[in-house]
């Protein structure tokens, strides 16, 4: 079988996440946004004023909304405005980046995972490379069974 090009057209690539985050607070009052500590916004890539996906481990929600920086070292993960109807102080949720990239770009292009305690205190950090069409299927890539070890404060 032929493997087809990459034609160049743009994909959305996640280019960093924050993993199993705990929800530090949900301010209806607020005008809107993620409130983020800049400590973790450094880690993952993800920069104020960008837009990003938000997923509710707890509940299945997801939302898109963007990033505002909230007090460095304070672990601050604040859903504000209508995201606060979807989380609740407590949840545990993944904020996820991305970026228009041509396809031809996106072999060896790497995506980092920020994972953290039930603080908000990094714990790790993860790079995952991209592979090409061609090397689809090496058993090194191979992710299916990868389990997430949490790890308490």
């Amino acid at each position: 079988m032929t493997v087809p090009t990459l034609d160049g057209a743009m994909r959305a690539f996640m280019y960093g996440k924050l993993h199993r985050v705990t929800v530090t607070g949900a301010d209806l009052n607020y005008v809107g946004s993620i409130t983020v500590d800049p400590l973790l916004l450094s880690a993952s890539g993800l920069l104020p004023h960008t837009a990003v996906d938000v997923v509710n481990i707890t509940n299945g929600e997801r939302i898109t909304t963007y990033i505002i920086e909230g007090a460095k070292g304070s672990g601050t993960i604040c859903l504000n405005g209508a995201a606060a109807h979807q989380f609740s102080k407590g949840d545990l949720a993944i904020i996820m980046g991305y970026e228009q990239v041509p396809a031809d770009q996106l072999p060896g292009r790497i995506s980092r995972a920020v994972h953290v305690d039930s603080k908000n205190r990094i714990i790790a950090i993860d790079e995952y490379v991209t592979p090409s069409l061609a090397t689809l299927g090496d058993p090194a890539a191979n992710r299916e069974f990868e389990q997430y070890e949490t790890v308490e404060a």
